[in-house]
């Protein structure tokens, strides 16, 4: 394919930058008006996306088309486009479960080539460069990867199945996202009592992150019985601090799955293992 035209269903801040890096190999690079916001449009023009009228026109025009929206609006979006009968690659880059990336391939296959994409890092602007994770049929992810080569979106293609890359998404998801909001907690809590400076002078002796040192699941596994009820404690003393303690709870919820490795010498593997059972 030369050029392609590439046809983008939302242009917030990270589809509208993303797009544009498509625009160094595409012939052009679409965006519909239809019920979108000033806001949008002037985010999509700060880019340099051409607008079209109707999303039958941009799926007209479009050799490859991404969604990158809130993840709620996924599925309905991939119905507006199974319904023009699209016939092109399109690249459900949004971050929502691996069986919802199946549901939504399952609505434009046959016709259409379905890739499953997961952008891991910052809108690439100012110098930054995300990665565009890829999955699905090796030729629709060889052309998804053509349009971003030599740009600010690196790429790299995972396997052959429609839900690897949505799976890296979300297992990178929950810990950096939900690592956030423990760090608000735990900050609120000293805050209540006084000592939020202290926290933060224990917290800058550790640098590197406990999701980079798998290993160490094993450990937490071995200590779950005492871990468990000091989280129950902890959230007994956020909601005393007018805080919310179900994600502590939550947490003192799944180290119960290692009851019985109390002291134990697991590997990883058993680690696991453990926690899937119910």
């Amino acid at each position: 394919m030369d050029q392609p035209t590439v046809g983008l269903l939302h242009p917030g801040s990270m589809g509208a930058a993303v797009a544009a890096c498509a625009a160094t190999n595409a012939a052009e690079v679409l965006w519909c008006e239809a019920g979108r916001s000033a806001t949008s449009a002037a985010r999509a023009a700060q880019f340099g996306l051409t607008p079209v009228v109707t999303l039958a026109e941009l799926l007209d025009r479009s050799d490859i088309v991404i969604s990158l929206c809130p993840p709620a609006a996924a599925e309905d979006l991939a119905r507006g486009v199974a319904r023009h009968s699209f016939a092109g690659t399109y690249v459900e880059a949004n971050a929502i479960s691996p069986e919802r990336a199946e549901r939504i391939a399952g609505l434009l296959g046959p016709a259409a080539a379905v890739v499953d994409g997961a952008v891991v890092g910052s809108p690439p602007v100012h110098g930054k460069t995300p990665t565009l994770y890829l999955s699905g049929p090796t030729a629709a992810t060889i052309t998804v990867e053509e349009v971003f080569a030599g740009t600010a979106v690196r790429t790299k293609v995972l396997g052959t199945k429609v839900g690897q890359a949505s799976a890296l998404k979300l297992s990178y998801t929950a810990f950096q996202k939900a690592s956030r909001a423990l760090a608000a907690l735990a900050t609120g809590m000293a805050r209540q009592y006084d000592v939020d400076q202290e926290l933060l002078e224990v917290a800058a002796r550790r640098s590197t992150s406990y999701l980079a040192e798998p290993e160490y699941i094993a450990k937490v596994a071995a200590r779950a019985w005492r871990w468990g009820p000091e989280l129950e404690e902890a959230a007994d003393t956020l909601a005393a601090a007018g805080l919310p303690p179900e994600m502590l709870r939550a947490a003192a919820s799944t180290l119960a799955r290692w009851h019985d490795a109390k002291d134990c010498e697991l590997t990883l593997t058993d680690a696991l293992d453990h926690l899937a059972e119910p």
